[in-house]
């Protein structure tokens, strides 16, 4: 980033570092306050929520151009850290060898994005300790870089980067492009002009930052709270890493072999620093390995993030199912991920592993992508202005409930004049950048089209899910501990109470599984095997991508269970004993009050073999009320006024000498047995309408 800024403003580039990094904590705060709505696909679903189909396809182009690029401008600048060093290594053997730099950084960062479309079409495990070890690694990288570098300057002499204002910064056609004809004109003196031509060719700095929406599926619990720690983190990290980096280039690295570092620049840091050169070239070793591990790692962010983002618009309806069809072996969206990786590939060989043509391609669309979301968020203040957990500082009262966003308006300001700078000064891009976007809006409107004919009213929006067959599943077979809570759903815009146990359960103890009954006519099937299409079919798909929103809006990991049946309860109560449930959960029936529902699953559990589970039922109320019903042979809750009661009798029956030595429970006894003879005489029709006056009494209550 900074190599690739000096090479086209001067020595002036680390002041522009600075300020897009400090200019990136306001794009995060754009990402919180979208991310915080909860809408799914980061940049293409805001901007579609937003402003309608058409941008959004624009934005999602310009998006797709960001992470097809990603892929390549990180493995081929992993590659040139590489051939740097193995260069070094070389001519410290005096070995007349010199390998050609851009061609073995191409051929490095071929064989990286292989062996990542080859994980990532197995379905690739993300795993939180390595990442957290890597990041470890490269904070101590980081850490022994500023300490060393610092020593460096305070032991000799260095220059700070001079002050772009006073001594202006490089015009000429590689920074000016098509407004090479303002090179001598009086606006080329202007600081607003060479501020935003300054900061629209180190506007590569700030990307990344829609990783943050992509990760936001799979941040968890409390969702908002770890986000924002993710991105304080990430703050932190470009400005004592990425800022500083470019600063200690132009103050360590003498000008006169300075560009050849352009490509690698900690490289060069590492072998212009002060100590011993078995020391520098140890250091060096140890920046190439964190810096392999990183741009390696964002290669395959880049797969991963295109592939979800794609996925969305997939969903949305703008590309065909076919292109979410999973693996018939790994059930991953294999489609989609050869798409992104073949024209990743492609890139690699088209560009010949130049670093600097794919930064100006990739900055194109980092800007574009953001600017696009920026216009989307201001929008949503005023078509959605109740929807927020979190908004961007910088809010003005104006009464009734309104305000007007100044902090939005002022971020969105930026970065439009800043994609307009960059559109007329990075020519070669921004052709670049409107082929590919166009291309992209051309195949996603042809496609968007075959689609809603396909489709023919269905609704848009459905997660692909890949079935598995197991005639009797057991808990382990689910992958789920002893002690779950089964969560029975049926409708998918009626699942509060799936929400509400999410927000309550720690997951990390307790699974939480999500089922739902596919009901059969007992001679529809009889004996034989049912195929997958006759279990899972669009309902159920509908149904599951409800609920995986909600699991991922809560950031909480949930099972799912579609279990063919013949009698909704029997299927509940035979799926709870199975998997080892501790707690059946379910909502409010639209045609049974909360007792009829307790009362069917209690006879449900009476057709149970033995031994049966002991089992609690849970029938959650849309007002946020909740029935529980204990299931087979249990201690009855009493009412207060039944212990009074109670109590009353147990005193006057004590009361007694002879009687001092009864127990409430025997009191109990004597009245249970008093009134199963009752039920068995002639008295039973009087007493079943006492029951009954007893219910109305309670219902009463209720309402």
């Amino acid at each position: 980033m900074g190599g690739d800024a000096e090479k086209v403003i001067g020595k002036s580039a680390p002041w522009f570092i600075l300020a897009v990094m400090l200019f990136a904590n306001c794009v995060r705060a754009l990402y919180i306050e979208s991310t915080s709505m909860f809408v799914r696909g980061g940049v293409y679903r805001v901007v579609r929520r937003a402003m309608g189909g058409t941008l959004a396809k624009f934005s999602v182009s310009a998006l797709m151009f960001d992470y097809i690029l990603t892929g390549p401008i990180s493995g081929v600048s992993a590659g040139l850290y590489l051939m740097g060093l193995l260069n070094g290594l070389l001519q410290h053997a005096h070995l007349h060898f010199k390998i050609q730099q851009n061609f073995g950084a191409a051929v490095f960062a071929v064989m990286v994005t292989v062996y990542f479309w080859w994980k990532n079409t197995q379905g690739i495990h993300e795993s939180s300790q390595k990442a957290l070890q890597i990041m470890g690694i490269t904070t101590v990288m980081v850490v022994i870089l500023i300490i060393w570098c610092t020593a460096t300057v305070l032991h000799g002499p260095f220059q700070l980067p001079p002050n772009p204002f006073k001594y202006g910064i490089t015009l000429d056609h590689e920074s000016l492009g098509w407004l090479h004809s303002l090179k001598d004109s009086w606006i080329s003196h202007l600081t607003l002009f060479i501020m935003f031509v300054g900061f629209g060719h180190s506007v590569l700095a700030m990307s990344g930052e829609e990783t943050l929406a992509q990760v936001n599926r799979e941040i968890a619990h409390p969702k908002l709270k770890n986000l924002k720690k993710a991105a304080v983190v990430i703050g932190v990290y470009a400005l004592l890493f990425t800022a500083l980096t470019s600063f200690f280039a132009v103050m360590i690295i003498p000008d006169s072999v300075r560009p050849q570092y352009f490509g690698n620049l900690i490289s060069g840091i590492a072998l212009h620093l002060w100590g011993p050169p078995w020391a520098k070239l140890i250091f060096q070793g140890f920046v190439v390995v964190v810096g392999v591990l990183i741009l390696s790692g964002a290669q395959n962010t880049s797969i991963v993030g295109a592939n979800g983002v794609l996925n969305r618009v997939a969903e949305d309806g703008v590309l065909t199912d076919a292109f979410q069809k999973p693996h018939p072996r790994f059930g991953t969206s294999y489609r989609i991920i050869n798409l992104v990786v073949g024209m990743q590939l492609l890139t690699i060989l088209l560009t010949r592993g130049d670093v600097f043509t794919l930064a100006g391609l990739y900055a194109f669309g980092v800007v574009w992508s953001f600017a696009l979301m920026a216009l989307a968020v201001l929008v949503l203040r005023y078509t959605e202005p109740s929807k927020r957990e979190w908004k961007v500082p910088g809010n003005i009262p104006l009464g009734k409930g309104r305000e007007l966003p100044l902090g939005v308006i002022l971020i969105a300001t930026v970065l439009f004049l800043t994609a307009i700078v960059n559109f007329f000064t990075k020519y070669e891009a921004t052709i670049g950048g409107v082929t590919f976007s166009l291309v992209f809006f051309g195949l996603f409107t042809y496609s968007e089209r075959r689609v809603a004919r396909q489709r023919a009213g269905k609704p848009e929006g459905l997660d692909q899910f890949r079935v598995y067959g197991n005639e009797e599943p057991e808990n382990e077979t689910l992958g789920v501990r002893p002690g779950n809570i089964v969560v029975a759903v049926r409708d998918p815009k009626n699942l509060y109470y799936l929400r509400e146990i999410l927000r309550r359960t720690d997951t990390t103890k307790q699974d939480v599984v999500v089922m739902t009954a596919r009901l059969y006519h007992r001679d529809s099937f009889g004996d034989t095997s049912l195929e997958t299409a006759q279990v899972f079919d669009h309902y159920e798909q509908e149904l599951f991508t409800a609920a995986v929103a909600a699991a991922e809006k809560e950031g909480k990991p949930i099972s799912l269970l579609v279990v063919p049946a013949t009698n909704v309860f029997d299927s509940i109560m035979v799926t709870a004993e199975r998997l080892e449930s501790s707690r059946i959960v379910c909502g409010l029936s639209n045609k049974l009050t909360p007792d009829e529902q307790a009362k069917l699953t209690g006879d449900a559990w009476e057709r149970l073999p033995e031994p049966k589970p002991r089992l609690v039922m849970e029938v959650r109320l849309p007002n946020g009320v909740a029935r529980e019903y204990y299931l087979g042979p249990h201690t009855p809750r009493l009412r207060d006024q039944d212990l009074d009661l109670l109590h009353r009798l147990w005193l006057e029956i004590t009361s007694d000498p002879a009687f001092a030595g009864a127990h409430h429970y025997h009191v109990v006894s004597i009245a249970l047995e008093e009134l199963e003879k009752q039920l068995r005489s002639e008295k039973r029709g009087e007493i079943l309408e006492q029951l009954r006056h007893e219910l109305q009494k309670r219902s009463d209550d209720d309402r």
